[in-house]
């Protein structure tokens, strides 16, 4: 089994390293939004829901990364768009879900002929990473820190209280649309590395595991960020010495990282209440 250290000495793993580092930071500042305003299912979604995008990108020559931020940009509009008229945010994205999805299967089948390409964008792959790849996600790194600059004390006022937050006049839809916008974008620059399917695994699993460890909105984004970091590169250890896709081992550490802590956090509940109140000094 090869060294963490060995695996620097090959040219497109130190890509494949700067990029989880980068979608570690861009995942961990995202994903403590994503959890607080309920949003996993939606950057799920929205990574699924490029698929139409790469099947047309595959047979056509543009560019993946174009076809899936148009899609993707495209999706979370119709999401606010729903929202706004009326629509629960869950089923606007389940609606649309489906039909981004059924488009891609005719696409793929009738129209198009799906090649390696979709199917390494759907899975991630540990080669193939480009400048272009590295800088996207650089990108959507500095614009999850920017936006929470300055977006995170109205987006914390929106999760915590809607109601609340609009009657204070805090532009809670512009604000929705950015961080759904700014989720689509980072869920694309994911797709090169873990794939259009698993975009939860650096979005969603990490800043869920982190809420069990703290209860402030700082701690959350240090502990997700944190975790999103050492899960992608023991996913990518993990891939490379399986010779698999590195989406499948990121998700899977995830899981095990989330179910570890819950059951650390229940354990710990349990003998709380086992020992019982602890008696006041007389």
């Amino acid at each position: 089994m090869p060294s963490p250290v060995d695996l620097l000495d090959l040219p497109f793993l130190r890509d494949a390293l700067l990029e989880l580092i980068l979608l570690g930071v861009a995942g961990g500042v995202l994903g403590t939004w994503i959890v607080l305003r309920r949003l996993a299912f939606f950057s799920h979604a929205v990574g699924s829901a490029t698929f139409p995008g790469l099947v047309v990108a595959d047979a056509s020559g543009v560019s993946p990364t174009l076809a899936g931020l148009a899609v993707a940009l495209g999706y979370a509009g119709g999401v606010e768009r729903a929202g706004r008229v009326g629509r629960e945010p869950g089923e606007a994205t389940a609606l649309l879900l489906a039909a981004a999805l059924a488009g891609g299967v005719v696409l793929a089948s009738d129209v198009f002929e799906s090649g390696a390409v979709v199917d390494r964008l759907l899975f991630g792959t540990l080669l193939g990473l480009d400048t272009a790849d590295l800088v996207l996600s650089a990108a959507a790194a500095a614009l999850a820190v920017a936006a929470t600059v300055a977006l995170g004390r109205t987006w914390a006022a929106v999760a915590f209280d809607s109601d609340g937050a609009g009657a204070l006049g805090v532009p809670a839809r512009l604000a929705d649309f950015a961080l759904l916008a700014l989720v689509a974008v980072a869920a694309v620059a994911a797709i090169p590395a873990v794939g259009a399917l698993l975009v939860t695994a650096i979005y969603v699993l990490p800043a869920a595991a982190a809420r069990l460890l703290t209860g402030g909105i700082s701690g959350l984004l240090a502990w997700a960020v944190a975790l999103a970091v050492i899960e992608g590169l023991t996913g990518l250890y993990l891939a490379y010495w399986l010779d698999v896709p590195p989406g499948p081992p990121v998700a899977v550490v995830g899981a095990v990282v989330f179910a570890a802590v819950t059951a650390g956090r229940g354990l710990a509940r349990a003998r709380r209440a086992a020992s019982g109140p602890v008696p006041e000094p007389a």
